[in-house]
């Protein structure tokens, strides 16, 4: 019987860079710890008369961001990296304004967009699981760009 390798190659074939793919789930991991972070940290900051449901919104946007952090480690476990203990670095937003957190919400959201598209780019059409789960993560950070650009229409053109 021939020996198994437990290599990425094995897993996931010979057309993906790996060294890529693993930077890049690396980068998705940091920025979603970072997530995690920056949504608890708006809760506390926020004020005023919507606060109940915005601080509710950020808590779940918080515990949705420990589940990505979370499938993205294992996969990148999976394919034989290493977990990075960094986060993505946190804009400290000044002033605390809903605007300011709703705004800086939305530039997490889009670069987020953009690692997972950059993931997806390296994995499509050969890996199905991984280009599936790009694909899911997109459809996810697309939406809550979307939800943000709404609740942030109530703060002017410009945001």
């Amino acid at each position: 019987m021939p020996e198994q390798s437990n290599a990425p190659d094995d897993v996931l074939g010979s057309g993906i860079d790996h060294t890529a793919v693993l930077r890049v789930l690396t980068e998705i991991l940091e920025s979603e710890l970072a997530g995690v972070v920056r949504y608890t940290l708006y809760s506390f900051m926020i004020n005023g008369p919507y606060r109940i449901p915005l601080v509710q919104f950020m808590s779940d946007q918080a515990t949705e961001s420990l589940t990505h952090a979370q499938q993205a480690g294992e996969i990148l476990t999976g394919l034989g990296g290493q977990p990075s203990p960094r986060i993505a670095p946190i804009e400290h937003t000044q002033p605390h304004g809903i605007a300011d957190l709703l705004t800086a919400s939305l530039a997490h959201e889009l670069e987020a967009l953009r690692l997972y598209r950059e993931l997806l780019g390296l994995v499509d059409g050969a890996s199905v699981f991984l280009e599936e789960y790009a694909r899911g993560q997109i459809g996810a950070e697309e939406h809550h760009q979307l939800e943000l650009r709404k609740m942030l229409r109530d703060y002017g053109p410009d945001r």
